[in-house]
């Protein structure tokens, strides 16, 4: 790895830290763009030499279901049979199948169907079998609103022009037991525990047996991605490892695990001897895998965070209808801040809360930095 290169991976762990804090409070795919290629950018915010933090050790425990309150709004539309929005021709909203897929098809019907009553339109919700397809859904006008993950954003935004309308704000840090919040010694960001961020972070982890203490320990080991397609289970630690100057395809036994819970689960298991998920899969309510695993937060435990990267959103189509738009938004505001709407919408992907924010406040900074590093974002969906 050449000197100029390294330098600049270094200075990125300054940079992504100072330039995302300064921005704001705390269907069947066609043509799929590329994968980042193993060389692509930011490095880790964490010192290879940090040691692992004890494990958590309670399990989260099950919450009681708050029925929505779904009454229609004062701007409620009645659209004609065969327009979009009828129940004819309904309003498609697209997720990215980041966590369980049976969880997200509960929880996205769950908030389609109170978004219908209070809207008086009619929404189908679509789970792509891909972070791809979830962005050519979009773009081959298969849906009209999505929850893309961040890097799918940047795609989908160069490639199909798709518009942002809100970016997820999350509590900062993992929750033992379900609603105590707490952050690891040795993040950077440890004192942001318990607020309301607009970004979050790769958590890397291992089984107590493996020896793993370090990220540079993992060289050799069998590790387990998310997918290609992800953020901060795939396209992050993968650049992380290069900026490191570890192959991750010829250093490490990389796979794909197939999704977050999937990583953490083949690492409990003992199929990969290290992984990578979003910060904190493991103790994540919704995904909840301490119920399926009881000695799950035993077994596994974390010893290193990434970078900063922001978080996740709403996305519409370019043309949407505004004043369908202005509604949707009215109408998610009114589910966030229904403690029984929050608690569906909090079900799909873990949102606590949403902040209006366009492209430009979050994203373009976050694909400028990649950018610098060598991932252009513009050249990837042309290949």
């Amino acid at each position: 790895m050449n000197k100029r290169l390294s330098f600049s991976l270094a200075a990125l762990i300054v940079v992504f830290s100072i330039a995302l804090s300064a921005c704001g409070p705390a269907a069947t795919p066609t043509e799929a763009p590329t994968a980042v290629p193993p060389t692509a950018v930011p490095p880790t915010s964490v010192p290879p030499t940090v040691a692992p933090t004890a494990a958590p050790t309670t399990a989260p425990a099950k919450p009681t279901p708050i029925p929505p309150v779904c009454n229609a709004l004062p701007n409620a539309m009645s659209p004609k049979a065969g327009s979009l929005g009828a129940s004819d021709n309904p309003i498609v909203i697209v997720f990215v199948p980041s966590v369980d897929v049976s969880k997200i098809t509960t929880g996205g019907q769950a908030m389609a169907d109170c978004l219908g009553k209070m809207t008086g339109l009619t929404f189908k919700i679509l789970v792509g079998t891909s972070e791809n397809a979830a962005i050519e859904a979009m773009g081959g006008g298969k849906a009209q609103i999505g929850f893309l993950n961040t890097f799918s954003v940047l795609l989908a935004h160069e490639k199909y022009n798709v518009d942002v309308e809100l970016v997820a704000q999350r509590k900062y840090g993992y929750q033992n037991p379900v609603g105590t919040y707490h952050t690891f010694d040795f993040d950077p960001d440890k004192d942001l525990v318990g607020q309301l961020e607009p970004f979050y972070k790769p958590e890397f982890f291992t089984r107590a047996d493996t020896g793993i203490k370090t990220l540079a320990d993992i060289k050799g080991h069998s590790f387990c991605f998310t997918s290609a397609g992800s953020t901060s289970g795939g396209v992050i630690p993968r650049a992380m490892f290069q900026g490191m100057g570890i192959n991750p395809d010829t250093d490490m036994k990389s796979t794909f695990a197939g999704g977050h819970p999937q990583s953490a689960t083949a690492v409990y298991q003992g199929t990969c001897d290290a992984g990578v998920a979003f910060m904190d899969i493991l103790t994540d309510p919704p995904t909840n895998l301490v119920g399926k695993f009881p000695d799950l937060l035993q077994k596994v435990q974390v010893f290193a965070v990434g970078p900063r990267i922001p978080n996740d959103g709403v996305q519409f189509v370019q043309n949407f209808d505004p004043n369908m738009k202005a509604l949707f938004l009215d109408a998610v505001t009114a589910m966030e801040a229904d403690p029984g709407g929050n608690a569906v919408v909090y079900s799909i992907y873990a949102y606590n809360g949403f902040e209006k924010a366009g492209y430009d406040k979050y994203y373009a900074p976050f694909e400028d930095l990649l950018k610098k590093a060598g991932v252009d974002v513009s050249k990837l969906v042309k290949q």
